[in-house]
């Protein structure tokens, strides 16, 4: 049964945890309505176009990296989405550096999944290492601060490392795993915030007590446009050139790489399962599978029974699971139970509480549109 008392859409599996959803007199939401015409817009689904467009972004590619020993920046995490980017990355004859990013927080799992296909594929591979007392300390500072997107530090990192590897070696073209086929619907606006506020991380560490910033590779506004304009480095949301389906490259990763899944999106990271799996509804009322359902039913790879079914149920395989990992999550940070419950007691506090360079980004958007640049994204 579908969680709470809550109106939930007639074709996905929205409801109106999110402030801004309007239904139709069908009882259809606004959150899929507009996905389906976004799907329009990034999606060409006249698959001898899709290829022409394929085709000719490979080009450009390897044009770039001519001379040079890679053409382009993919960054892994052991998920499916970056996992297959790669490999069709590979069998279109690309030769991209894998880059990924440690926070201490990798799943075996996903360490396990990186290091098949980097050996499989034949691919060198670029770790950047957050050291844990920088890491730590920051989302200390994350959590007394009582904002609602502690991931915004995972985010900003990864895309830290990607652009400075890509303008280290000159190269202009970062596949990277987002999509619309599993990813398209947009996340309600206060669930999350701008991945790029490297002012935001910064003022809330310095409020709290947080590290200097020394082994975490931050990016803020003015770094962004540097890589954008200067640079000329092009966030591409690969997938969407091809006919992804999920489940199909599920299998291809099981069978030629020894690939082991996850329950849910983004699930490599320990503390991401358990932040987006009970930390965050817990303490926020978000529950993050709710647009990532919703994306697999719009796009006709699970059934809408399907997904009220799941949203049943826990977020995770088992609450033996869910035990063991709030057991590490408590262990590693160094928190007692009643830190933890204080702390999902306490009521949110806007992002925008502390410093934060959101404006000025939204201004400086304003003029990449006018100039005609797109704009790639990060994912939330």
């Amino acid at each position: 049964m579908y969680p709470g008392n809550h109106r939930i859409c007639t074709r996905c599996v929205m409801d109106d945890t999110a402030a801004d959803i309007s239904f139709d007199e069908d009882g259809v939401c606004n959150y899929c309505t507009e996905f389906l015409e976004r799907l329009d817009q990034y999606v060409i689904p006249d698959p001898v176009e899709r290829q022409r467009k394929l085709d000719d972004l490979v080009t450009k590619v390897k044009e770039n990296g001519r001379g040079k020993p890679y053409d382009c920046i993919i960054g892994v995490s052991g998920g499916v989405d970056s996992s297959y980017t790669l490999i069709k990355a590979k069998q279109l004859g690309l030769r991209p550096l894998a880059v990924h990013m440690d926070s201490g927080w990798n799943a075996e799992v996903a360490a396990n999944n990186i290091a098949n296909l980097v050996r499989g594929l034949d691919v060198e591979l670029y770790t950047h290492v957050i050291e844990w007392p920088e890491i730590r300390g920051l989302m200390e500072s994350m959590f007394a601060a009582d904002v609602r997107d502690v991931e915004v530090l995972y985010d900003n990192a990864l895309a830290g490392v990607v652009y400075s590897q890509a303008a280290k070696y000159k190269l202009h073209y970062i596949l990277a795993g987002s999509n619309m086929a599993t990813e398209g619907m947009r996340m309600p606006g206060e669930w999350t915030w701008h991945k790029l506020d490297g002012r935001n991380i910064t003022g809330i560490s310095k409020k709290f007590g947080g590290p200097k910033i020394r082994t975490f590779p931050l990016i803020g506004t003015l770094k962004y446009a540097k890589h954008i304009l200067l640079d000329k480095a092009h966030w591409i949301a690969f997938l969407d050139y091809i006919d992804y389906r999920k489940d199909d490259a599920i299998a291809e990763l099981q069978r030629d790489y020894g690939y082991k899944p996850y329950a849910y999106k983004h699930y490599e990271s320990v503390f991401t399962r358990f932040w987006q799996g009970y930390m965050l509804p817990r303490k926020f009322g978000y529950d993050k599978r709710k647009p990532h359902l919703s994306t697999l039913v719009m796009t006709g790879q699970m059934t809408r029974d399907e997904a009220i079914q799941k949203m049943g149920e826990i977020a995770y395989p088992s609450q033996r699971d869910l035990d063991a990992d709030k057991a590490y999550f408590l262990k590693k940070m160094g928190w007692s139970e009643e830190k933890f419950e204080a702390y999902l007691s306490r009521p949110e506090v806007r992002h925008d509480a502390y410093p934060s360079e959101w404006a000025f980004f939204e201004r400086l958007l304003g003029l990449y549109r006018k100039l005609g640049l797109k704009i790639g994204r990060v994912r939330g």
